[in-house]
């Protein structure tokens, strides 16, 4: 009898040490099933980085960004839960090269952006771009316009920052004439970043049909082949953009949202 009553305890201690175990697995299922949740949902963070610049040269003509080139990124990333900041070296309001304003410039994404008052207010109230962390972002990216031909292209903020984002593998994306801001950025080797690496931005013949070849302080495109770049293009203003690596630049203002959608995928 006490061997049978024996053997009854030893079966509910192996039971209720089995039920604990499996219970235990369970839990530890359901955290690896949240975790792995969490990995899918987790926050994008992409910095903008605009021009302060909003002179044309000597011509008395004002510049800036492009508003097309701001505008069709933003929405592509912002309707994809990207969270997006905007910098500029001088903080404040980016100015908007009044040509990108009017309506023989206007397309969809910059409709949107003038009804868009909380977009607005962002362009009006930009971050200083000294301020700005690579380490707060999981990508960058410059929308283009005439103005970082003058201050982007020079700024050692901005060259250290796109310097940091790369050295960190993280995506830089760059459209139209903001490759310029690239003309003085070095890779980990030491060497131009655009050396060896496929790129695009503002075509020479472009720059030409605007009449600002002799306005501009450099060519995009000579510099980028300058610095090493293996440049290549389609036709005037057709869309195009091209990925090396973490790099990612577009010819001209028609090739923006090809630059984000390029963007969101190196971040997802």
């Amino acid at each position: 009898m006490k061997i049978i009553q024996s053997l009854a305890l030893v079966l509910t201690i192996i039971t209720a040490t089995s039920c604990k175990e499996s219970k235990t697995k369970t839990t530890s299922e359901k955290v690896s099933e949240v975790t792995t949740e969490t990995k899918k949902e987790k926050e994008m963070n992409v910095l903008f980085v605009l021009t302060s610049h909003d002179q044309l040269g000597d011509t008395g003509k004002k510049t800036g960004f492009w508003v097309e080139e701001f505008a069709a990124p933003y929405y592509s990333l912002l309707d994809k839960g990207v969270n997006i900041t905007i910098a500029t070296p001088k903080g404040g309001a980016a100015p908007i090269d009044p040509s990108s304003d009017s309506p023989d410039a206007a397309t969809e994404a910059t409709e949107r952006f003038d009804k868009d008052e909380t977009a607005k207010n962002l362009i009006a109230n930009t971050k200083v771009l000294a301020d700005m962390n690579a380490d707060d972002f999981d990508a960058v990216f410059y929308p283009g316009g005439h103005g970082p031909l003058w201050d982007l292209a020079n700024d050692a903020k901005s060259i250290a920052l796109i310097e940091k984002f790369n050295s960190q593998d993280k995506p830089v994306a760059f459209v139209c004439h903001a490759p310029a801001a690239l003309k003085d950025v070095k890779g980990t080797d030491g060497n131009p970043l655009v050396q060896g690496k496929k790129v695009t931005g503002f075509t020479n013949t472009e720059e030409e049909a605007v009449q600002l070849t002799e306005v501009v302080p450099f060519l995009v495109e000579d510099m980028l082949t300058k610095n090493g770049g293996i440049y290549s293009k389609k036709e005037d203003w057709a869309a195009y953009a091209i990925q090396d690596g973490n790099l990612i630049t577009g010819q001209n203002p028609a090739s923006s949202e090809l630059v984000a959608e390029k963007l969101l995928e190196s971040i997802k």
